[in-house]
């Protein structure tokens, strides 16, 4: 259920882009706040339960993970968890994004659009 799962959220995002006018930020976009949307309402729990990193590691995930991290901590902290949940869901791998493309961009040599 894993590959199937994910790779259909992936047909379904590259579907997006090859027949709309959405580009790949809209459809980032699109998908995180879908995500969140789903996760807020409670029908994408069911699908992480299902599929698990089908479902958690697409950008739908993402948002998922914000609003159940901010969920989780309004229930545990009252009102200053909508300011810490989403943070500490998500921190890692935030910070994992930041610190590999640090590492990737001290490594390798990006070309600007002129050449």
């Amino acid at each position: 259920m894993v590959f199937v799962v994910g790779g259909g959220l992936c047909v379904i995002g590259q579907l997006l882009m090859d027949l709309t006018p959405l580009t790949p930020a809209h459809v980032l976009v699109l998908f995180v706040v879908l995500g969140g949307i789903l996760s807020g309402v409670g029908l994408y729990q069911p699908l992480v339960d299902i599929a698990g990193a089908g479902a958690t590691v697409p950008l739908l995930g993402f948002g998922h993970a914000l609003v159940a991290g901010t969920i989780e901590d309004i229930n545990s902290f009252g009102f200053l968890g909508i300011f810490s949940g989403a943070l500490k869901a998500t921190a890692t791998g935030i910070m994992a994004a930041v610190v590999f493309g640090f590492f990737m961009s001290v490594l390798f040599n990006p070309k600007g659009k002129g050449g």
